[in-house]
């Protein structure tokens, strides 16, 4: 597999992103491996708090969420996926897949990091892998925060505003890292952490996996993910561990798949699911302490 790894020096002085890079090897599942970054902040025999972005972001998206989580006493774990952040990233757009994300991000947090009795916090993709691994792998994770996020099988329509991103993903020459993550945003964004958005991706030529995520969504029955999402929800229907939705107020892409969440994850019954208020889609950025505050009270009320 044909990788790209970006310049270290394209992540130079990033506002509010003083943390000290991690790296561990995965599997590309075609003989080699690929080099996967990690964010651990905190005390390290604290409760894991696992942090997981979706597209086109990167765990810079969890940086006004970090001090308040580990000021909580918590230790947290925010992975860059395979084709984004400081991990590595294949060239080729067919090298992605739901199920390779999914195995990637297995490996990482699992057999690399050893990680257990995890609090998920999962938004836009992150939730979508992250949902994935509850469901398969539910013994690893103590609770869940779902943050605009949902774990589609393709047997419903995801909606006009779904669709409308996925033809403007394919079509757009230059695909805005920074733009969009700006345009998915309820507050105002500054140039600077726009271009932190963008400091990932030197080229065009980096950003095969942030082009293919969008075809990646199951959308159809037949979509290469239903089976084995379907067979997730099956672990999701039977976790009994508090899962929490905390979904914004402005998203039209997520908007309403909360009520999916809760009516079928036994977890949900009873819990206080809250609406951030001021927050787009991607609410980390609009509204990240207030979101780690909700994170933080969770976990103390659920021990």
């Amino acid at each position: 597999m044909q990788t790209l790894r970006t310049p270290d020096d394209r992540f130079a002085d990033l506002p509010q992103y003083g943390f000290s890079p991690h790296y561990a090897e995965v599997a590309d599942s075609e003989g080699g491996t690929l080099r996967v970054h990690y964010l651990r902040e905190g005390d390290p025999s604290a409760p894991v708090v696992l942090l997981m972005h979706g597209e086109p972001s990167w765990s810079y998206l969890y940086r006004k969420m970090i001090p308040v989580l580990t000021g909580a006493g918590l230790q947290i774990v925010a992975p860059d996926l395979v084709g984004f952040g400081r991990s590595d990233k294949p060239a080729e757009r067919t090298d992605y897949t739901f199920a390779r994300h999914v195995e990637w991000m297995r490996e990482l947090l699992f057999d690399r990091l050893g990680l257990a009795d995890i609090t998920l916090v999962g938004q836009d993709w992150g939730g979508l892998i992250g949902l994935r691994l509850v469901g398969e792998h539910p013994e690893r994770f103590a609770r869940v925060v779902a943050a605009n996020t949902f774990l589609p099988t393709g047997d419903t329509n995801p909606g006009d505003a779904f669709f409308a991103w996925q033809k403007f993903s394919q079509e757009v020459d230059v695909f805005p890292t920074g733009g969009i993550v700006r345009g998915g945003c309820a507050k105002p964004v500054t140039p600077q952490v726009e271009a932190a958005y963008d400091a990932p991706f030197p080229d065009e030529s980096y950003k095969a996996g942030a082009r293919q995520f969008p075809l990646l969504v199951p959308s159809r029955p037949d979509d290469p993910a239903h089976n084995a999402n379907e067979a997730a929800w099956v672990g999701l229907a039977a976790f009994d561990r508090p899962f929490l939705c905390a979904f914004s107020d402005s998203d039209p892409i997520t908007k309403g798949a909360d009520r999916n969440l809760k009516e079928r994850i036994p977890g949900a019954k009873g819990q206080p699911h809250t609406t951030i208020v001021g927050g787009g889609h991607f609410l980390q950025e609009d509204c990240g302490e207030e979101l780690a505050e909700v994170v933080a009270s969770f976990v103390a009320s659920t021990p």
